[in-house]
């Protein structure tokens, strides 16, 4: 780990890498020990199933008293995810304490696949889909990630 990082992203950071989190790797990059590669398995019984899907995370320099930037890199069809891959999840915004981890948001935006919230999107017309048409969003969903989330 390099020197000056806080302390709290290096205990993060190791614990990742000796308790993974099932269906998640997160390995900093390379000279950024606060820019992190993600890659997020879909959940099963989803229309992400089977799906590897790919996500940049970085610690700004107020981390924790600030929440992580966290975006998907693989395109996806979801209608709290927009088109540039940011995620609408209240605890990447307000919702956010300084007592949640990096671990805490991995498994929020893995349970955000299982369930989404068309309620609250960040896409007005997936969202809308998802609800006036919920088993052919799914099926959008899937054609996705079969198209850009498989191995």
């Amino acid at each position: 780990m390099a020197s000056g990082l806080p302390r709290r992203i290096v205990v993060e950071t190791k614990r990742l890498q000796s308790e993974p989190v099932a269906g998640i790797q997160c390995m900093p990059f390379p000279g950024n020990p606060r820019h992190f590669q993600v890659v997020l398995m879909g959940p099963e019984e989803t229309p992400y199933a089977g799906g590897v899907f790919h996500l940049e995370l970085f610690l700004p320099a107020d981390y924790p008293m600030a929440p992580p930037k966290v975006r998907f890199m693989t395109k996806m069809f979801h209608p709290n995810i927009d088109k540039l891959g940011r995620i609408c999840l209240d605890i990447l915004k307000d919702k956010w304490s300084p007592a949640l981890q990096v671990r805490t948001v991995l498994l929020s935006i893995s349970a955000l696949l299982s369930a989404p919230e068309p309620d609250d999107p960040l896409d007005h017309e997936i969202a809308e889909m998802w609800k006036n048409d919920k088993e052919g969003a799914e099926q959008m969903a899937a054609e996705y990630t079969q198209e850009y989330a498989s191995k």
